[in-house]
């Protein structure tokens, strides 16, 4: 949650606070919320067996708000209010880190014909920084680091959420009260006994499965297939990836250019049936990764059951 969504600080006065309330009851519009399963394009029905391993996105956001609960209520012991970012209020693109629908690149004919290789804008507000909306002291409470220093790259200009310099560890103390571990967030994932290397061990595995298959003979020969097909198009790329970094050259991903180059790429890839190749070849190698790993795995679902159990009774 602290990775991904902007917030900003709850004012005191009544109309505010108010409103703040009014809006934190109000129901999480879940229209856009990523399906546990594709439902449309090229990898729709499609799901990795890792991927069993992950929470889903509704299982998540029962996590986060359960977090965020417990984080609003530590910050108040420290005389702080704040109004933490509502989990499920801005999804992300993806149901969870193996992110199927790109992981073979653009699989989704309708939403490229509108974005090429973009993302609607409604998606992109889970990159926002959540550090940028809070003051100096919030921050260190909140995650037991000091706040870093946003500042824009070298030569650019604005803020757009760039950090200069490693964040240095926080003050020992506020308000005559010892800052947690972590801070407030280090404190609330404890309680929940969330354990992040876990989905840091699946996804590591996701990682190892896709670099392995990608050499694979039947990925291969459907990669060359579909890079011929690029070229009878006058385009050149020898994998979508190549043809993605193309996309983006010139901007956002969804200039004119890049939806006609994000049409002929998806257009290929149903033609050579790429995706459909390197999907059955990818899921073979992650059975095989799961049969390696399957204590370790086991143990993790177990543990992932505990936490939604553990984040459900936090009220």
């Amino acid at each position: 949650m602290l990775a991904a969504i902007s917030l900003g600080a709850c004012s005191s006065s009544g109309s505010a606070s108010d409103s703040a309330e009014a809006k934190n009851k109000a129901p999480v519009d879940q229209a856009n919320w990523p399906a546990e399963v594709p439902t449309s394009g090229l990898v729709k029905g499609l799901e990795l067996p890792l991927e069993s391993y992950l929470p889903s996105y509704a299982d998540q956001v029962v996590v986060d708000t359960a977090l965020r609960t417990l984080q609003t209520r530590c910050m108040s012991e420290y005389g702080l209010t704040v109004d933490l970012p509502r989990p499920g209020a801005n999804p992300p693109p993806q149901s969870n880190a193996v992110s199927v629908e790109r992981r073979y690149g653009l699989s989704d004919r309708a939403q490229a014909q509108k974005y090429g290789y973009g993302l609607p804008k409604e998606l992109t507000r889970s990159l926002e920084s959540v550090e940028e909306g809070l003051s100096g002291i919030e921050v260190e409470v909140l995650t037991g680091r000091k706040k870093p220093e946003f500042a824009p790259p070298k030569g650019g200009k604005g803020s757009a959420g760039h950090f200069g310099g490693v964040p240095e560890p926080a003050r020992a103390e506020h308000n005559g009260k010892k800052l947690h571990e972590g801070g407030c967030a280090g404190w609330s994932k404890r309680r929940l006994k969330v354990n992040e290397e876990d989905a840091g061990f699946v996804s590591r595995l996701a990682s190892t499965s896709l670099s392995e298959s990608r050499p694979l003979k039947p990925v291969e020969k459907a990669l060359k297939s579909w890079s011929a097909c690029m070229k009878d198009k006058g385009r050149k790329a020898a994998d979508p990836y190549r043809a993605m970094e193309q996309g983006y050259a010139d901007g956002d991903g969804t200039t004119k250019n890049a939806i006609e180059l994000a049409l002929d790429d998806i257009d290929c890839k149903e033609q050579t049936r790429l995706i459909e190749v390197w999907f059955k070849e990818e899921s073979a190698v992650q059975k095989r990764l799961i049969e390696e790993n399957k204590d370790q795995l086991a143990a993790i679902k177990k543990r992932m059951g505990e936490v939604l159990e553990a984040a459900k009774t936090v009220k």
